[in-house]
């Protein structure tokens, strides 16, 4: 029994080796800088890595690298990933029903190193002084109540205030809801699941 056993490991190794022996010398495209949906693709946003064993996979392969620079990305393209031929050609991104705004957030109003995909939920405290006064036409009454939305981050820049800048994708209707509003924006970082 133990040299059946042996056998199989035996098998398994040699057959692992000879495959990442097959496509070890596979180059593929990966990303070189973020680049934004709908930015045309240069050269110097993509580079060339060696990938061993990408079965499963649509890489573009280094050798088609004509086929991607010029050309637009479909979605955000992430520093480091590899390129995939879905990602490639007309802007795709946001999806149907979605939409990216860009809030500001003051310092203190967000939690410290907010991260590119992080899900956080968008608060947007009442109007105060003149943005108050500006926001509710004489005779009208106020809104229900400030807005709130869940959100995915999208990027975050920090702004000479102190404060940052924070590109979020959310629905279309939320989306409009938050970039109306003349509160400070908050912003509650979920944990996974949530």
């Amino acid at each position: 029994m133990a040299a059946g056993v042996l056998l199989v490991l035996a098998t398994v190794v040699i057959f692992w080796q000879v495959d990442l022996r097959r496509h070890a010398e596979e180059r593929f495209l990966a990303v070189a800088r973020p680049v934004n949906a709908g930015a045309v693709i240069s050269e110097t946003d993509v580079r060339v890595v060696r990938v061993a064993n990408p079965s499963g996979l649509a890489l573009i392969a280094a050798d088609r690298r004509d086929e991607v620079v010029g050309r637009t990305a479909a979605v955000p393209l992430a520093a480091g990933s590899l390129v995939v031929s879905s990602q490639v050609g007309p802007p795709a991104w946001p999806a149907a029903g979605q939409a990216v705004i860009a809030v500001p957030v003051k310092a203190g109003r967000a939690p410290a190193g907010l991260d590119t995909g992080a899900r956080v939920v968008v608060l947007v405290g009442p109007a105060t002084g003149a943005d108050a006064a500006a926001g509710t036409p004489a005779g009208s009454q106020p809104a229900a109540g400030p807005p709130r939305a869940v959100a995915t981050v999208v990027a975050a820049d920090a702004d000479q205030a102190g404060g940052h800048v924070v590109d979020l994708l959310l629905a279309v209707n939320e989306a409009e809801a938050i970039a109306s509003s003349a509160g400070d924006v908050s912003l509650v970082q979920l944990g996974p699941g949530q």
